[in-house]
């Protein structure tokens, strides 16, 4: 039996994601294929399953994007196009689903020392004030969930920019 009919959903939190950042020429097919199947395609699936339950208990959907979702950066068309495509997803449901009760939220999070730079050619500073902790975008997450009304974007960076090659 099907889990999404037998149980109630009120939040959803879409925080899968990888990256690639090379000249496009040089990205296979099914490079492309899988930038966009895991940043956008799964987490507009995964909505488009869940809503109906998520209008029922007035839920939330968390998007976590990127910053590359708010600015323009060499190397990184095909990531932003990704990540800006799932941050304008969720801005465009909000207002579809607002009057059924069901907030949904976009996070565009800055460099966060994760596992996600690990294939990357760079990665961030050792100094801590150039990268978040994945504990800040947790904690921004229940911020959001226990705001009286709804934020629907909202960018999360370190005071200062660096980065290492590898």
């Amino acid at each position: 039996e099907n889990i999404l009919k037998t149980t109630d959903i009120d939040l959803l939190v879409n925080c899968a994601g990888v990256g690639l950042f090379q000249p496009h020429e040089e990205i296979s097919i099914n490079k492309i294929k899988e930038l966009i199947d895991v940043n956008l395609t799964a987490p507009i699936v995964l909505s488009n399953l869940t809503l109906r339950s998520l209008k029922k208990t007035k839920g939330h959907i968390i998007n976590i994007t990127s910053i590359e979702a708010t600015r323009h950066s060499k190397f990184s068309a095909l990531y932003t196009a990704t990540k800006s495509g799932l941050r304008d997803f969720g801005l465009s449901l909000f207002e579809e689903v607002r009057k059924s009760g069901v907030k949904v939220t976009s996070i565009n999070p800055d460099i966060t020392k994760t596992a996600f730079f690990d294939n990357l050619q760079f990665e961030p500073s050792t100094k801590e004030d150039t990268y978040l902790m994945p504990q800040t975008v947790a904690k921004t997450v229940m911020q959001i969930l226990q705001t009286n009304g709804v934020i629907t974007d909202i960018c999360i960076r370190p005071q200062r920019f660096e980065i290492r090659k590898k």
